[in-house]
């Protein structure tokens, strides 16, 4: 069994930092889906800002929003405004197809890289 990555969002903007939330990760449910990343799914947050990385869980924002939440602990690492990637991963045995998107500044879907 491997890690391989399954989902990507790419250059994502935050739009928010919610220290004041019992923890987790805000995306907009149109990325959500183009990304194959569901409710309740852990992900991976990496700040191009400045670094910092966590492992979090998905809520699904409001379709067409451009949301990208950070919640909780997570509000304290990564900041409104900066750029970050999401990443979800499977454990799997099988070669598999990874769906990876790039959004502009206003997290609104680009194109499938």
């Amino acid at each position: 069994m491997r890690i391989l990555l399954k989902s990507k969002i790419h250059k994502a903007t935050v739009t928010e930092a919610n220290v004041n939330y019992i923890g987790s990760i805000t995306i907009d449910e149109d990325l959500m889906n183009k990304a194959g990343i569901v409710e309740g799914e852990q992900v991976h947050v990496v700040d191009d800002n400045n670094g910092n990385r966590l492992i979090t869980y998905v809520i699904k924002g409001p379709k067409n929003s451009g949301i990208i939440c950070m919640n909780g602990g997570a509000a304290l690492l990564v900041k409104k405004g900066h750029e970050v990637i999401i990443m979800a991963y499977e454990v799997t045995s099988k070669k598999i197809k990874h769906k990876c998107i790039l959004v502009d500044k206003k997290n609104k879907f680009v194109r499938y890289l």
